[in-house]
């Protein structure tokens, strides 16, 4: 007598895919300005998968929201994005609980992380996450594109930590895209880490493991283009940077420093000294 195997159960639709491809999660967030009651409101909070979303106590007409890592990520593989508008005369200031730490995966392929931000006429937005990590082993490709309309306003910090604590960095290649009124105002690619030649030297990084940049657009301030400014200069070890106009009512901080800690106090500085920003 011969006993048949047992049919193997159908597999679950996607689980393949999703095994082989990582996760795929977009959160979105809508703020509109409620004339009537004078504040901004969140008709769309909208979190997926390991981007969480919460609303935190505002501050006068504007509306808060804190990103939340709800599970580690991003991981190889994985597609992850976060879609922003502020509509017209609204007020948007976005954070994070914590650091966001890019990481090897059980996949071969990079992972993404891509930011998209829209800000209207008379609408300001605040883009203020924590720094982004990268771990070793990890490759992480990210962009944040940026769509302004003539009159809108912008602060946007952008932190990139490379390898954690006695760690050598992961792979990161990040871009950073910003046209107001359908003109571009930034448009600059950075590559860190393996597969990327010369960016530990005295051109680029010269050995410092932190940078970041501090934007800050508003029409009514930069009227006239701001000076040229070193930040840093005298204070060993302790990082280094430029404040310096762009072709538009805007102003650009660099910075690069040995640790997150130090970058942080240097582009504190040069908002509160320079740019009078409050972050």
């Amino acid at each position: 007598m011969t006993l048949a195997a047992p049919a193997p159960a159908p597999a679950r639709p996607g689980t393949a895919a999703l095994a082989t491809a990582g996760l795929r999660a977009t959160a979105r967030i809508t703020a509109r300005a409620d004339g009537a009651e004078g504040v901004t409101r969140l008709p769309v909070l909208d979190g997926d998968g390991p981007l969480a979303l919460r609303r935190v106590r505002g501050s006068g007409h504007q509306a808060r929201v804190c990103v939340v890592g709800a599970m580690s990520a991003p991981l190889g593989g994985d597609r992850l994005a976060v879609e922003a508008v502020a509509e017209e005369g609204a007020a948007l200031h976005i954070t994070a609980a914590a650091a966001t730490v890019a990481l090897p995966g059980r996949n071969a392929g990079h992972a993404t992380y891509d930011v998209r931000l829209t800000v209207a006429d008379g609408a300001q937005l605040e883009w203020l996450p924590e720094p982004l990590i990268s771990a070793a082993g990890s490759d992480l490709r990210m962009t944040t594109t940026v769509e302004l309309a003539p009159t809108a306003r912008l602060v946007l910090r952008e932190e990139q930590v490379l390898g954690r604590t006695g760690e050598p960095t992961g792979a990161l290649r990040s871009r950073l895209t910003v046209r107001r009124g359908g003109r571009t105002l930034l448009d600059q690619e950075t590559a860190y880490g393996p597969g990327a030649p010369g960016w530990d030297t005295a051109a680029v990084l010269d050995g410092h493991r932190a940078t970041g940049q501090l934007l800050v657009v508003e029409p009514e301030r930069y009227a006239e283009p701001v000076g040229v400014r070193l930040l840093g200069e005298g204070a060993d070890g302790a990082g280094q940077g430029v404040l310096a106009p762009l072709a538009g009512p805007a102003a650009l901080v660099t910075a690069v420093a040995p640790d997150a800690l130090r970058l942080r106090r240097l582009l504190d500085e040069a908002a509160r000294s320079h740019l009078q920003v409050g972050l």
